[in-house]
């Protein structure tokens, strides 16, 4: 209901600086787009660019998204969601605190519409591996690039400086792309 019928529904978590955001929002102006993100100096600058390119198909919650989507977004109503580069945690005792888990997995496959997009990017090797078997265990959610596997980086997905940060440490970066089933 943010939005006046948009062709689809996107919902970008943990946006950052909001760069990819933008660019996905100035590329498809009949979409609608949702960012959410905790940290509001990436809120501040996200909207200081969307005013100056005079982008209204935009709207951001500042918040956490794991309180977030199960509050306010209505089963089977998202085209995509995207989630690039959340906080890795690193240390083992703080894996506990990793957003992505089985259960925020199933609420988000609950909020697509069928068929619809998720999209993770992560350069954390070990987070990658358990956010693919909790897709890959996930009875709603079919990996595009097959049970096991890591996607290529689709050509919609930017670089972000999280991952260029990642790339010159000499991370490696997966991408994760699943549907909902229909």
């Amino acid at each position: 209901t943010l939005f006046d019928d948009p062709v689809s529904v996107t919902i970008e978590i943990g946006f950052g600086d909001g760069k990819s955001l933008h660019q996905l929002a100035g590329h498809n102006p009949t979409g609608g787009f949702l960012g959410i993100e905790t940290h509001r100096s990436g809120v501040g600058q996200l909207l200081m660019n969307l005013h100056k390119d005079r982008l209204n198909n935009v709207k951001v919650i500042v918040g956490d998204a794991a309180e977030v989507v199960p509050k306010r977004v209505r089963p089977d109503s998202v085209d995509q969601i995207l989630v690039f580069f959340p906080d890795p945690w690193p240390k083992k005792r703080h894996h506990k605190r990793r957003l992505l888990d089985p259960e925020f997995l199933d609420i988000l496959a609950g909020s697509l519409k069928p068929n619809g997009l998720l999209h993770i990017a992560t350069d954390w090797d070990n987070y990658a591996h358990q956010i693919l078997a909790s897709v890959d265990n996930n009875p709603n959610l079919i990996n595009q690039a097959g049970v096991g596997h890591f996607s290529e980086r689709p050509a919609y997905r930017s670089q972000t400086k999280y991952e260029i940060r990642g790339l010159r440490l000499g991370h490696t970066v997966n991408d994760i792309v699943t549907r909902r089933k229909p």
